[in-house]
């Protein structure tokens, strides 16, 4: 275990108070472990090296009233081939659609993917977490089984069940 440092800040008494009662909330004991925990998040949201393997979810809020932005969006993701595991689409209102993109691959790939993307004309708000790695031997394959503590379950491709049966 690394040798703790301890260091001073400065916040305003409002925001502090609001922190105070968000992490007692979550039920941290303290006011460090959550410092810690934010920090840890922030620096996992963005690669040190291009060529790391990472998972991460894209969010993005669009009108799809903008032309042909709905064509756009599905090029670019088939674009990226293999990098894209996943997608949820929903429709917020009669101009707005919520679309996650769960994306695998080397950080600067998806990285350099979620900012094309989210620059796109008619994406109102996008934003991509990293939100682990992925060991770098690791080969997926689309159908497989998992073993959790006390119970499996087997993934088919986008879908899971505790049976292992696809559901329709």
């Amino acid at each position: 275990m690394s040798d703790l440092v301890r260091f001073g800040i400065a916040v305003d008494a409002d925001l502090l108070e609001r922190f105070d009662e968000r992490i007692g909330e979550k039920g941290y004991a303290n006011r460090s472990e959550a410092i810690r925990d934010l920090i840890r998040a922030d620096l996992l949201e963005r690669s040190d090296d291009p060529q790391a393997p990472a998972t991460g979810t894209l969010t993005l809020v669009y009108d799809h009233h903008v032309r042909e932005l709905t064509d756009k969006l599905t090029d670019m993701q088939h674009d990226l081939g293999h990098h894209v595991i996943s997608t949820l689409h929903v429709h917020l209102d009669h101009d707005h659609c919520l679309e996650v993109v769960v994306l695998r691959g080397p950080a600067g790939v998806i990285e350099q993917a979620a900012q094309r993307i989210v620059a796109t004309k008619g994406v109102i708000h996008g934003r991509l977490t990293l939100t682990g790695v992925l060991a770098p031997d690791h080969a997926h394959d689309p159908a497989h089984h998992h073993e959790h503590g006390p119970h499996t379950h087997t993934h088919a491709h986008g879908r899971s069940s505790s049976s292992g049966r696809r559901s329709r």
